[in-house]
């Protein structure tokens, strides 16, 4: 296995501050502790070359379990081994075999090149000279930044600066890769020749990916299973087709009409999302009753054309947010 967890839990501990100059004075000999759980008995076993997604809200626990596998911080009780070491005594040949990409947070200096951070971190990980030339030469090519390479960070765009630090982070050739919201900030072009150089990186060197991302974009195109915590528990573990299945055997269906639907139409039976001025409508249609329905719309409405898919992944993480009750049987 490339990570094992077992019962992983972490707590972050504050001390209540109550107003007033007596009662400051006060809490400086006996304090309140606020104990606040981050991760909960958190059980998971990934094996070596799976590319796996980490789906939750904001402060569900994703980047305390990412730090807590990086080793950026020690868990409060519970058992992690990655690559047959413990992450959080963060020793130099564990260090070699990891690396760690935060979307909102960068390990390039910001006042010199690209190029000259490369060579800090090629002493740092003891990278051989003809090596890292041959790394730099793959990995330039493969994001096409060999023009960025000599220019300041500063004058870099995000999307270009984001690809320069994929490029910091596989130079000592890591064989898991954590990337916590890579995309984040992004355009749509830049978000996609993201997820393309990753997949194809992937695909070449089959490394294990450890992903958290808010842009359902970027699982639904890298991911083979996905992993969902709640409130630092884990609620669910299995693959996409799964995943989409949560909300039952569903298919996902947009119809677009040659002119607006009336607003006594609603169509409430199928959980309907409207678009601009009624003209289009996105339906969630049971498979059994799918031929049913398209053909009484089709015959009822003015269809220009429709198209059906599998429940996107953004769809399904939207319902489960509102009613966490849906996931009642799916706990792993």
């Amino acid at each position: 296995m490339a990570l094992v967890s077992h019962k992983l839990s972490k707590n972050f501990v504050s001390y209540k501050k109550p107003p007033g100059l007596v009662a400051s004075l006060r809490s400086l000999f006996v304090r309140e502790a606020l104990v606040k759980s981050a991760v909960d008995s958190f059980d998971v076993e990934i094996p070596k070359g799976q590319i796996v997604g980490l789906l939750g809200p904001n402060g569900a626990g994703k980047t305390t379990l990412m730090k807590m596998w990086t080793g950026i911080i020690v868990p409060t009780s519970g058992h992690v081994e990655v690559l047959g070491h413990q992450p959080y005594q963060r020793s130099e040949q564990y260090r070699r075999k990891i690396s760690l990409v935060m979307g909102q947070k960068s390990q390039l200096w910001w006042d010199i090149p690209a190029m000259d951070s490369f060579e800090l971190l090629q002493r740092y990980y003891e990278v051989p000279s003809a090596k890292f030339k041959d790394r730099i030469a793959e990995l330039s090519e493969l994001l096409a930044v060999k023009d960025l390479l000599h220019v300041h960070v500063r004058k870099l765009s995000l999307g270009e600066r984001m690809k320069l630090e994929l490029m910091a982070s596989l130079l000592h050739e890591p064989e898991i890769l954590f990337l916590d919201e890579p995309t984040i900030g992004l355009d749509i072009v830049a978000q996609q020749k993201i997820r393309e150089f990753i997949r194809k990186y992937h695909d070449q060197r089959q490394l294990t990916i450890l992903l958290t991302s808010h842009y359902m974009a970027d699982v639904e195109a890298l991911c083979e299973r996905l992993v969902l915590i709640l409130a630092g528990k884990k609620r669910f573990d299995g693959t996409v087709e799964q995943f989409q299945g949560l909300l039952g055997k569903k298919r996902f269906v947009k119809f677009r009409f040659s002119e607006p639907l009336p607003e006594n139409i609603q169509f409430s039976d199928y959980d309907p999302q409207w678009g601009p001025e009624r003209r289009t409508v996105d339906l969630r249609i049971d498979e059994a009753d799918l031929r049913t329905v398209a053909g009484q719309i089709l015959k009822d409405y003015p269809v220009m054309d429709f198209q059906t898919e599998p429940m996107p992944i953004e769809r399904v993480m939207h319902r489960l947010l509102e009613d966490p009750q849906l996931l009642s049987g799916a706990d792993s």
